[in-house]
Parts: structure tokens; C-alpha cells; sequence
């Protein structure tokens, strides 16, 4: 099932809707962030009528999502230029992912300031040169350019072109927030041998009230700006294909070795 399947599976409740994850959108024990977030969001959007555009998120990775869960949402407060809703995320091992969306309306300012470029990684890869992750887990659902282009001064930052195989239908804020925690923590950089990571948490902020992109195609960046005691602080950055800046956050990120 592509994304916005499962999202169109969504089945009303009594206190909110039930969906199944697929196995192939899995990552290891738990379903891939990306989905998780992209599922809490469209569950806050069926909560409220006429939102204005997604402007902010604060999610929580709590605990293992697989398989059929439940989706419940709050709202916190609705004003004149902006709404907070709530989104629990529940499974079979209890309360998986609760985040808070932000909504809000544009707003008329004198300030118009950016300092976000993008990285230069030159164009998005050719047709002949596309790969995809194995069908048992989630980047099979992605096309992206086989490497991760590196840090050449060895920070631990990677840097890639990616983007959804099937988005037709897809509301442009699930998408974003489905592609923005699209790469592996970058302090697995740092790692001598494969072991285990987990996001903890993950802010992110929407710098386009109405994010577009030529063909689907993205540039994902995460860099790691301190890893100790176990725990990595990562910065993300989402740039459409001319540049354009879409989104900015930051990860907590558990180090399992």
C-alpha cells in the first residue's frame, strides 16, 4: 500500500479511526517516523474543518507502532489565525507517538528574511540511476540516489535527493512531513559497526504555507551537532527542487551502542 492508501483506509471509531500499517513501511520493530507523523497529521486534519496550513510540529516518538492501530486527536485551541491539535498514535504495545500540529494562517508582515539555503548536491538523479530499499522496509516506498552525499569535512550530516514513488493524491503536508524524516539519523556516521538507533523526538517547522516540488523530488539533509552519552541533537532541512526552503527541525535520537 502506497501512502495515501493507507490514509484513504482510515475506518471511523468511537473516539477516533483505526488504521493497519503495512509490514513494508516498517523500520526494524516500529513503523518508519515519517509515517507515523504523516498518519497523526491526517487524523488532525479530519478532526477540524476549514484549517488554515500546517505551520508547526512537535512530535514524540513514545514507543512501537505495528500493525492496526487507533488515531485520537484533541484540539487545544482554535483562535482567529491559528489551531492546536493534538494526535495520539496507539497500538497493540500502548501509546506510540502523540504530537501537537500548529495551524496557522499567513499573515501580512514587513519582515521577509531567510538564511536556509539549500545544499548544492546538483541535479536530481536520472531515471537509469534509481534505487529503492528492499520491499521489507520503508525506503522500498521510496526513489533516491544511491548514496548519501557526505560531509566532505567529516561532519556527520548526509545529504540526498529523495522522493515518494506513488504521491498522486497526497495532501502536500503529508507528504512533507512523510519525506522530512525520510533519512537515518546522520550520527550513524560516527558508528564502527551497525547498531541500533531510535528517534526519541522530532520539531519541525513549515517555512511554505503551500510546499511545491518539481516531480516529487526533495533534498533531505540531517547533521548531527552533538553525539554523547548515548544521544544525538540533529538539525533537519527539506528543500523543494529550485531551493526553495520547506521545512526545518530537529531530532533527539537514541544510540543504541
Amino acid at each position: 500500500m502506497n501512502l495515501q492508501q493507507i490514509l484513504d483506509s482510515f475506518t471511523p471509531c468511537d473516539d477516533g479511526h483505526i488504521v493497519a500499517i503495512p509490514p513494508t513501511w516498517m523500520q526494524g520493530r516500529t513503523a518508519f517516523g515519517g509515517l507515523s507523523s504523516a498518519i497523526g497529521l491526517h487524523g488532525a486534519m479530519l478532526a477540524e474543518d476549514g484549517l488554515p496550513p500546517l505551520r508547526s510540529a512537535q512530535i514524540a516518538f513514545i514507543g512501537p507502532l505495528a500493525g492496526e492501530v487507533s488515531v485520537t486527536t484533541k484540539l487545544l485551541r482554535r483562535g482567529r489565525t491559528a489551531a492546536f491539535i493534538q494526535s495520539d498514535i496507539t497500538g497493540e504495545k500502548g501509546l506510540g507517538l502523540r504530537a501537537i500540529y500548529v495551524f496557522m494562517q499567513a499573515l501580512d508582515s514587513e519582515v521577509d528574511y531567510a538564511h536556509h539555503d539549500a545544499p548544492d548536491i546538483g541535479p536530481p538523479p536520472a531515471d537509469d540511476a534509481l534505487h529503492s530499499g528492499p520491499p521489507e522496509f520503508f525506503t522500498h516506498n521510496f526513489e533516491y540516489a544511491e548514496k548519501r552525499t557526505s560531509d566532505e569535512e567529516g561532519v556527520p550530516r548526509f545529504t540526498r535527493w529523495m522522493r515518494l514513488k506513488e504521491r498522486d493524491g497526497l495532501d502536500p503536508m503529508v507528504e512533507l512531513i512523510a519525506m522530512g524524516d525520510s533519512l537515518p539519523p546522520a550520527a550513524v556516521a560516527l558508528q564502527s559497526r551497525g547498531a541500533p538507533v531510535s528517534s526519541i523526538n522530532w520539531f519541525v517547522n513549515v517555512l511554505e504555507p503551500e510546499p511545491k516540488t518539481e516531480n516529487g523530488w526533495w533534498i533531505v539533509q540531517t547533521d548531527s551537532d552533538m553525539a554523547r552519552h548515548g544521544n544525538s541533537s540533529q538539525a533537519n532541512g527539506l528543500w523543494a527542487s529550485d531551493g526553495t526552503p520547506a521545512a526545518a527541525g530537529m531530532q533527539s535520537v537514541a544510540l543504541f551502542s
